[in-house]
């Protein structure tokens, strides 16, 4: 009598492609993706998404998302993602973004997308540092963290305060939805993913903008090791950006 088939419990997410992806070990990029794609899967989504991905670390992310993908300029990802949904408002469209592109760049994009209330789901990365281009102060750089462009720390009188964009979008009416977690912790991955899908279903259900951030660490520009960055993002980032729901409009019982 032959054994009985071993019965799949675990594999890659079908809107994830079967390709290595670049990130530096330790990145939260990696988790994310992979936490967006089992949110498609799950919630059905994958066949109507429309994924907005900037310039950034994650400028590459067309090559590891399994459905639709349209690259836009730097900071413009919300204006570019308005544009399609507006077009298309049948299909679901989630932008994938940075903290030097979400924040910085693309500040009024940001801002005004999520006044508006436009029908978008946005994935904002924060590491607090720029990744791509060196490492450099982002506008989500804590006071203390040093940086290619603040090797002596950042400073609230040369540089100003680290910008809370969550909290400063929470004043928008259109905005119904945001949320932070981490990236850097088995039960924070577990409550990102929650998550994440309570802001797809926010579009799903027409209610307005939707926003999770995540925080995520970026060793190899934080000049530490994975282990050390995690613990990083425990010990200091967490003091400037306490985890938690940020503002939550949508009625929704918690599950």
């Amino acid at each position: 009598m032959s054994a009985p088939a071993a019965e799949k419990i675990f594999g890659r997410p079908e809107s994830l492609k079967d390709v290595a992806t670049h990130y530096c070990p330790g990145c939260g990029h990696s988790v994310a993706h992979r936490l967006v794609a089992e949110c498609l899967d799950e919630m059905g989504l994958r066949e109507k998404t429309i994924g907005v991905p900037p310039v950034g670390c994650a400028v590459l992310a067309y090559n590891y998302f399994n459905f639709d993908m349209v690259e836009a300029p730097h900071g413009r990802a919300l204006a570019v993602a308005t544009g399609i949904k507006r077009v298309r408002p049948d299909s679901f469209v989630l932008t994938y973004q940075g903290d030097g592109d979400l924040a910085a760049i693309g500040t009024a994009e940001t801002i005004h997308a999520a006044n508006r209330g436009e029908l978008i789901s946005c994935i904002f990365i924060n590491n607090a540092i720029y990744g791509m281009t060196g490492g450099q102060m982002a506008p989500t750089t804590i006071i203390g963290e040093v940086t290619t462009t603040t090797p002596g720390g950042r400073e609230a009188k040369a540089h100003g305060s680290p910008i809370d964009i969550s909290r400063m979008l929470a004043v928008c009416e259109g905005a119904v939805y945001i949320e932070r977690c981490t990236l850097n912790s088995f039960k924070g991955i577990k409550q990102a993913k929650k998550a994440i899908r309570k802001c797809f279903q926010v579009q799903v259900d027409g209610l307005g903008f939707g926003l999770v951030e995540l925080l995520s660490p970026c060793p190899t520009n934080m000049k530490m090791s994975p282990k050390q960055a995690w613990q990083w993002i425990d010990n200091q980032m967490m003091k400037t950006y306490p985890l938690g729901l940020i503002k939550d409009t949508t009625g929704y019982e918690d599950k």
